[in-house]
């Protein structure tokens, strides 16, 4: 059974519960890539794939979200443009090797 950050009852139970979050985590981030990949089949040039209107949209989409959901948005705004340009590195390769460009 699920606990909360409350009824954890060790160190054991946090790292466990945060160990299933991981599971969650890594399966949605796969699922984002997936999705990051495909948007490369829309896209004429390697130089739109670096889409900076798109990714404040993003940003200022998931400060909202954080803040609705009590996590830090600070801290959620670091960890998205982190994450969104890995995504956009993947996707400018994925894009290059859909073209024969080079990366």
């Amino acid at each position: 059974m699920n606990k909360t950050p409350d009824t954890c009852d060790s160190l054991a139970d946090v790292r466990a519960e945060i160990d299933r979050l991981d599971e969650h985590i890594v399966r949605l981030l796969a699922e984002r890539g997936a999705y990051v990949l495909a948007a490369a089949r829309f896209k004429g040039s390697a130089a739109e794939v670096k889409a900076p209107l798109r990714v404040e949209q993003v940003i200022t989409r998931v400060r909202g979200l954080a803040q609705r959901h009590g996590a830090m948005p600070d801290m959620v705004e670091r960890i998205y443009r982190e994450m969104i340009e890995a995504f956009t590195d993947a996707e400018r390769a994925h894009w290059a090797a859909q073209h024969g460009a080079p990366k």
